[in-house]
C-alpha cells in the first residue's frame, strides 16, 4: 500500500503548475489521471503481491493442485518408455516384452528379467558408519560419482537383454544381509519428506532407464532403516510423497515396491503383512488424470504373499533366498499361481542369490519354466575383490566379475539379448 502512495504521489507532482485548462479539459484530465493512477495501482499490488504474505508462499498444494501439476509437468516432458500389464505379460510402449521370443520350448515374451541395483542413490548420514563404504581408489565414500557409475552401466546391461532393475529409496543392505543397520541411508525424512539431493539422483537414473527402454523397480521403504520415520503418518507420507513425485515428473517405466519383504522386522504395523495392502490400495487411488502406478510389494526368500495382497496387487513379488534347490523355486511359484486364481498376473521374483549358470537346471531355469520373471541379486562376500556384487557398498556396476558375467551371458542366451 504505501508503494501505490508513493506512485500516486509521484502522479499528482508530474502535471506543470502553470499550465492552465479550461473546465472541460480539465474534467478530461482528471478523469485520465484517475484511471492511470488506478492502473499505476493494480499494477503495484501486482507486483507487491507475491512477497506480500510468506505464509501463502509456503502453503502445500492441495491433492486437485498437485495432480494439475503433475499433467502439466507430464506435458512439458516427453517420456520414451510405459511399462503395462496384459493379463500375465508385461508390455513395453504396448508391446509384449522380448516379443516372440522362446528359449528351450519356453516362453520368454511377456517376462520382466532383472537384476536387484538397490544401491543406486545409496549415501550414509550417519559419520560413525560413513567411512565404511570408501572407495579402493580414492579412501573417499562418493555419492554422486556411485551414481554416475550406475548410470554408465546400464546400456551394457541393457545390451544383454535386462529389461528391468529394484532401485529402493531406502537402498539395501551395504553388507548384503545384516543383522543391524546403524548406518543412515534414506531419501525419505523422519516425517516423510523425500530429501533432494537422493531425488536428484534418482531422477538421473530414472531419465536414462527411460531413454534406454528399461522398467525400475521402485522400492520405498527397506527394514531397518523404516524405523527412522517417526510414526505412521510419516510412512503414509512418505508413500504418498513418493508417487506424487514419480508421476509429476513424467515417469511411466515405474513399477512401485511399496517395501522390500514387508514379512522381515519392519517397525511399523502398516509395512507389516496384515496391514500392507492398505500402502497398496492408497496407490491404487492416487492418480494423475486416468494415469496411476502400477504397485505391488515383496515377501522374503521362499515365502508367498498373502491373500490380502494378492486381492490388490497388479502384480506379485516373490524371492528366491534361501531356496538352495530348483525344485523350491518350481513349489514357490506353483503355490503362489494358486492364490491368484481366475485373476491373472505377473509373477516376478526380484532376489535370489542363487547361481549356478552353468548348469542346465538353476533358479534362473526353474522360474523360466514356470512362466515366473527372475531378478540376480549378488553381494560381496568376505573377502572379495571390490568388483564382485552389486549390492555390497562401494559398487563396481561394469559387468567385470565372473559371477556378474555368468549371470549376463546366459541371460542373453535366454532373451537374444536387445
Amino acid at each position: 500500500m504505501k508503494y501505490e502512495l508513493e506512485l500516486a504521489t509521484q502522479l499528482s507532482r508530474s502535471s506543470h503548475p502553470s499550465r492552465q485548462h479550461s473546465p472541460k479539459r480539465s474534467w478530461q484530465s482528471g478523469i485520465g489521471k484517475l484511471v492511470n493512477l488506478r492502473s499505476l495501482s493494480i499494477i503495484a499490488f501486482l507486483l507487491i503481491l507475491p512477497w506480500s504474505d510468506p505464509l501463502a508462499c509456503n502453503a502445500q498444494p492441495s491433492d486437485t493442485e498437485a495432480a494439475s501439476q503433475a499433467r502439466l509437468n507430464e506435458r512439458q516432458v516427453h517420456r520414451q518408455t510405459e511399462v503395462s500389464i496384459s493379463g500375465d505379460k508385461f508390455l513395453i510402449n504396448g508391446s509384449p516384452t522380448y516379443q516372440g521370443r522362446q528359449w528351450n520350448g519356453h516362453k520368454i515374451e511377456g517376462l520382466l528379467m532383472n537384476s536387484r541395483m538397490v544401491q543406486g542413490i545409496f549415501d550414509d548420514m550417519n559419520p560413525e558408519t560413513a567411512s565404511r563404504w570408501v572407495y579402493p581408489d580414492t579412501g573417499k565414500w562418493d555419492a554422486d560419482r556411485n551414481t554416475r557409475e550406475f548410470v554408465d552401466a546400464m546400456p551394457s546391461w541393457r545390451e544383454h537383454g535386462l529389461l528391468a532393475f529394484t532401485i529402493n529409496l531406502q537402498g539395501g543392505s551395504p553388507e548384503g544381509y545384516s543383522k543391524v543397520q546403524p548406518w543412515h541411508n534414506s531419501a525419505i525424512t523422519s516425517d516423510g519428506q523425500l530429501r533432494p539431493e537422493y531425488m536428484t539422483r534418482l531422477e538421473t537414473i530414472l531419465d536414462r532407464a527411460d531413454q534406454l527402454g528399461m522398467v525400475v523397480i521402485l522400492g520405498v521403504y527397506y527394514f531397518g532403516q523404516d524405523s527412522r520415520l517417526d510414526d505412521e503418518a510419516a510412512v503414509i507420507a512418505g508413500v504418498d510423497n513418493a508417487v506424487d513425485w514419480v508421476l509429476a515428473k513424467g515417469y511411466r517405466n515405474i513399477l512401485l515396491e511399496i517395501n522390500n519383504e514387508c514379512n522381515v522386522r519392519y517397525s511399523h504395523p502398516i509395512l507389516q503383512p496384515e496391514r500392507v495392502h492398505e500402502l497398496i490400495e492408497r496407490v491404487k487411488n492416487r492418480n494423475s488424470g486416468d494415469r496411476r502406478l502400477l504397485v505391488g510389494t515383496s515377501y522374503g526368500g521362499g515365502r508367498v504373499p498373502q491373500q490380502n495382497v494378492v486381492d490388490v496387487s497388479d502384480f506379485l513379488l516373490i524371492h528366491g533366498n534361501g531356496q538352495h534347490t530348483p525344485d523350491k523355486i518350481t513349489t514357490q511359484v506353483r503355490q503362489t499361481r494358486k492364490l491368484i486364481g481366475d485373476k491373472p498376473m505377473p509373477i516376478v521374483n526380484n532376489e535370489d542369490d542363487h547361481y549356478d549358470f552353468d548348469k542346465p537346471i538353476n533358479n534362473l531355469v526353474a522360474s523360466i519354466q514356470e512362466y515366473c520373471s527372475w531378478g540376480f541379486f549378488d553381494f560381496r562376500r568376505r573377502g572379495e575383490a571390490f568388483n564382485e556384487g552389486y549390492q555390497s557398498v562401494p559398487v563396481s556396476w561394469k559387468i567385470d566379475s565372473d559371477r556378474k558375467r555368468a549371470f549376463f551371458q546366459k541371460l542373453k542366451e535366454i532373451t537374444g539379448g536387445l
